[in-house]
């Protein structure tokens, strides 16, 4: 048996940790998969040829490197079906529900900040699953879905920003600053959690936790949002709320793009 190190430049949270994983899931050769997020480092214990594999994860665009290759006599402790469902079913259903929650409060608070922010949930909850249909799924199941969630999250985006826009060159109603920090403050704690799970679920050690969570998107964004809620306050403009919800639909857009390389 082989063990592959690859270096993937762009792969900062699980949602890219998620998407490589169904990339390579057909992959016979692949004995089990080792992901190190903060180091943005991916071993892969495998037969065969690594180029193969290289192949398919450069088809996601994430700036993938092969690192190194050598012989291995490691003992392999695969992840069951069971407990990978588990642990993506834990986070769906959290990023679904704040989904919800964060759309429902940003139209009410008038933030665009709490819409992106709510779409990007929503794009994570598309990315979890995808994985567990990638557990025990059909290819083509996949793909269908991968192209429909795809699109779906592009044609949001473009609808937010293009509404971004207009708020820019019209005139609006104050953003609520103090629902924009409630709200986001909560969504922080759910990511935070999710991605003490989903770590927790490969690693107990407490440093790669810590790692994982301050290397977060997820985690930035709310970050973000919650900063251009205080910005609201202090300047008296709704253009911090505006300038963070431009730049999370575009990350949105971005996320959606990757989703759609599933489907290829």
């Amino acid at each position: 048996m082989q063990r592959t190190i690859f270096k993937i430049q762009k792969m900062d949270c699980p949602s890219e940790e998620q998407m490589v994983r169904m990339k390579l899931q057909n992959f016979e050769q692949i004995k089990t998969l080792e992901f190190d997020i903060p180091n943005r480092k991916l071993d892969v214990y495998h037969s065969g040829n690594p180029e193969l594999i290289l192949s398919a994860l450069e088809t996601l665009n994430l700036n993938t490197t092969l690192i190194s290759t050598e012989e291995t006599n490691a003992t392999i402790e695969a992840d069951t079906n069971k407990s990978q469902r588990k642990v993506l079913w834990i986070v769906l259903i959290i990023n679904f529900v704040f989904f919800g929650l964060e759309m429902l409060f940003g139209i009410f608070s008038n933030s665009m900040g709490l819409i992106a922010d709510s779409l990007d949930m929503l794009a994570d909850s598309i990315v979890y699953a995808l994985a567990l249909f990638a557990v025990g799924g059909t290819i083509a199941l996949k793909n269908n879905i991968a192209k429909f969630a795809g699109y779906f999250q592009i044609i949001l985006a473009i609808i937010g920003f293009v509404e971004v826009i207009r708020r820019f060159i019209g005139i609006e109603a104050m953003p609520d600053f103090k629902t924009m920090i409630v709200v986001s403050v909560l969504a922080l704690i759910a990511n935070v959690f999710c991605l003490y799970l989903l770590q927790k679920h490969k690693s107990k050690e407490a440093h790669m936790q810590a790692s994982m969570i301050f290397t977060s998107n997820d985690v930035i964004i709310n970050t973000g949002v919650i900063t251009a809620g205080l910005l609201v306050n202090w300047l008296n403009s709704s253009y911090p709320d505006l300038i963070i919800g431009a730049i999370v639909f575009i990350i949105v857009a971005r996320g959606a793009y990757r989703i759609l390389q599933l489907a290829k």
